[in-house]
């Protein structure tokens, strides 16, 4: 071809799509690598966090905004026909959403106040009731199909007792917190039905305009989004573990092993009352009432809470993303046992 002024455009017209999306494809490339490491992924970001504090204390205000965003993606991936399917069967979602949102809160509540705690340690008072009125996490329905379980019930009951907290959360407040926390349970209970409903209606405009099928075909760049999001969120949290370790490790230990007292108990005690539904089912439905959103509560509070509070918060991390290779060994068990109980039905028939 002849070299004149307009081939010479032409050729920089058609090479000017390529160029840009070359430029979008390698960091949506590197999202997708990120996104495939799953939990790997995840528990990086907690070492990551406890060894670089500085990257806390400037991450620190934007925790809100973060939750607000991690709440964007998990309502944007909602299977709506799950979410139909479960709701024609409701009683199993009501038990448990009823269980994580009222009778969870009145328990630990009761428990810690009749105990003395919050005369005692009024700041991890606080922290636990919080983690308690939370709740459950976003990325439980994630994290119970890792390991095998039923996610859909997860994601019912998890969609039913968010929409319910704006409610049951200032109720607690209300006959526990007294003046532990700064903001008033009407105040609270708005930030939370804002914070909710604005995360709510950003996620179905992305639904709308993108569609269920271009969300799932980028299931893993958009995991890499929550991941690296999330790292808001885990450093603000992890920031002062080292320094607090070193300042008192025995407060530390203990905190630590309170934690995963809380985790475990919670998983148990609601594996132990939903049995009846099956044991695998009963454990998805444990491992998302052990798995309680305090990231919600900090975005609530607008991260204004005491030193103990936010240590809490960031030792209870453990437990939840440890979860899925602690619990796993559990659950390979129970799956290996309803295939052996099947295995002699199948050959019958």
């Amino acid at each position: 071809m002849v070299s004149t002024p307009y081939t010479d455009t032409l050729i920089k017209i058609d090479w000017m799509p390529f160029i840009l999306k070359q430029s979008f494809a390698l960091p949506v490339r590197g999202l997708a690598w990120i996104g495939s490491q799953g939990t790997r992924a995840v528990a990086a970001l907690v070492l990551f966090g406890i060894a670089v504090p500085p990257l806390g204390e400037l991450l620190k205000p934007f925790v809100t905004e973060a939750i607000f965003l991690l709440l964007c993606i998990s309502f944007m991936r909602v299977d709506i026909r799950a979410l139909r399917d479960h709701l024609r069967r409701p009683a199993l979602v009501i038990a448990a959403t009823a269980w994580t949102t009222l009778a969870v809160p009145a328990i630990i509540g009761t428990i810690f106040h009749f105990g003395g705690l919050d005369a005692r340690s009024p700041d991890l008072f606080l922290a636990l009731m919080l983690q308690a009125v939370a709740s459950p996490m976003m990325a439980a329905p994630s994290l119970a199909a890792l390991m095998g379980l039923d996610a859909t019930l997860v994601l019912v009951t998890l969609v039913t007792s968010t929409a319910l907290v704006p409610f049951t959360a200032p109720l607690f407040a209300s006959v526990f917190f007294g003046t532990a926390l700064t903001l008033s349970p009407a105040a609270l209970g708005l930030k939370l039905a804002a914070i909710l409903l604005g995360s709510l209606v950003v996620a179905g405009a992305i639904r709308w305009l993108a569609g269920a099928p271009a969300i799932q075909r980028h299931k893993l760049p958009i995991d890499g989004v929550n991941i690296l999001v999330l790292l808001i969120f885990v450093a603000a949290v992890m920031g002062n573990v080292i320094g607090s370790l070193l300042a008192n490790p025995v407060q530390m230990i203990g905190m630590t092993a309170l934690a995963f007292a809380i985790f475990f108990l919670l998983a148990g005690v609601t594996a132990v009352i939903f049995r009846s539904v099956g044991r695998e089912r009963a454990l998805a439905i444990g491992l998302m009432v052990s798995q309680r959103n305090m990231g919600l509560m900090v975005a609530a509070t607008d991260g204004i809470l005491p030193g103990i509070t936010w240590l809490y918060f960031a030792l209870s991390q453990f437990p939840i993303y440890l979860s899925p290779q602690l619990l796993k060994p559990i659950v390979d068990r129970l799956v290996a046992q309803r295939i052996e109980a099947a295995a002699p039905e199948i050959a019958d028939a």
